[in-house]
């Protein structure tokens, strides 16, 4: 693959990724118009981190790729990576509800147990310091 053709496709991925993060925002009846691009954190093809925020300039932390698409409000979390952290234990948190409500539902029980393999996956994003060599604390 040319380097044009990679950089096409990594501009695709992080606009579908986009799409992606607004529109989970979108069916909780958050309508976003606006990107903190600076504080984004783009990893293709893991993950996007994104600072969003909404007509009345209410900020949101989204994440969206080979995780759970998720949000939360900016106020839980200083930075993108500290949002890693948060979900993390987010996660963790939700998939140890569903085990310990006694559900037999497969699909409940799978679900929990990615939320647990990515809550791994996105912690070991936030600890790894030289993918945050570059971003000021």
């Amino acid at each position: 693959m040319s380097n044009s053709q990679q950089q096409k496709s990594l501009q695709s991925w992080q606009r579908e990724q986009l799409h992606v993060a607004q529109r989970y925002l979108a069916e909780k009846g958050i309508i976003t118009n606006k990107v903190i691009e600076k504080e984004c954190r783009i990893l293709p093809p893991a993950l996007a981190i994104w600072r969003l925020e909404d007509q009345k300039g209410k900020g949101y932390w989204a994440i969206s790729g080979q995780v759970p698409t998720d949000a939360v409000e900016v106020k839980v979390a200083n930075s993108a990576r500290d949002v890693l952290r948060h979900l993390s234990f987010q996660w963790q948190l939700k998939a140890d509800g569903i085990m310990s409500s006694g559900i037999k539902d497969q699909t409940q029980i799978n679900f929990a147990n990615l939320l647990v393999n990515k809550a791994h996956d996105i912690y070991a994003i936030y600890d790894n310091d030289k993918l945050w060599a570059n971003v000021a604390s």
